[in-house]
């Protein structure tokens, strides 16, 4: 194995990745395989889960998907339950999974910010020198028009690692960032399927493109990984150059 090689390996690392059936996170679930990582997929869409398995062809034994709905407490709770039963340790938690609810603040809240701190909370403390990466957005940064539910969870999801970082820096946790752009997913279909906000979009950013899932996986290698071995509570985003551009 090359320096590099051995710098940026997943090799016989565990991971769990929320929202790992489709979008940012199954980009990133199979990213980490592929790199030698053992994925639990924490989802609600089966049928995805069972997709992804399937694609990974001889790779589909690296891969354990776990049903669990993010809006209920007791249910994660049990996916923690399943994963604590199989292993001792986890080195990687990829608190991906997200919802935009313009007129549902409980529904929003309880996925994108409540979720993510109880799975920290609960895992934390069998992730000896783990890594944590939470998947936040242009909007921890600024407010997009009309969805003040999502621009408050992803602000407090991007403080909350921040907070664990803070705490947990002494066991050898890192807890960062990784912010997406816009990006062509479910999430955003509406927008893309219409010409004129499409590229719009474009147009915001330096790089002149919509981000896809594929573009988060170095990013994520890279914070889950050695290679970042000496950063915490930092916000990495993957925007084309949104967030610079000015004029």
């Amino acid at each position: 194995m090359s320096y590099l090689d051995n710098l940026f390996s997943l090799n016989g690392k565990t991971a769990v990745v929320t929202g790992g059936a489709r979008g940012n996170g199954r980009a990133i679930a199979a990213g980490f395989i592929k790199s030698g990582c053992f994925v639990y997929v924490l989802d609600i869409e089966a049928e995805e889960a069972l997709s992804l398995v399937e694609s990974l062809g001889e790779n589909n034994n690296m891969c354990k998907f776990i049903f669990c709905d993010l809006t209920d407490e007791e249910n994660i709770k049990e996916a923690i339950d399943i994963i604590r039963s199989e292993t001792d340790v986890i080195d990687i938690l990829v608190n991906n999974a997200g919802v935009s609810f313009s007129d549902d603040w409980d529904k929003t809240y309880s996925v994108n910010l409540r979720a993510p701190y109880l799975l920290m909370k609960e895992l934390v403390n069998i992730m000896p020198g783990g890594s944590i990466i939470n998947i936040t957005s242009l909007n921890s940064e600024m407010a997009f028009p009309n969805n003040p539910p999502y621009v408050a969870t992803k602000g407090g999801l991007k403080q909350l690692s921040k907070s664990f970082a803070l705490d947990y820096g002494n066991s050898g946790v890192r807890v960062n960032n990784l912010g997406p752009g816009y990006m062509k997913t479910e999430m955003t279909k509406k927008s893309w399927l219409d010409a004129k906000a499409r590229k719009e979009r474009e147009d915001r950013t330096v790089l002149g493109r919509w981000g896809t899932p594929d573009d988060l996986v170095g990013a994520a290698i890279f914070l889950a990984s050695d290679a970042s071995s000496y950063i915490t509570g930092q916000d990495l985003y993957v925007d084309g150059g949104w967030l610079i551009k000015g004029l």
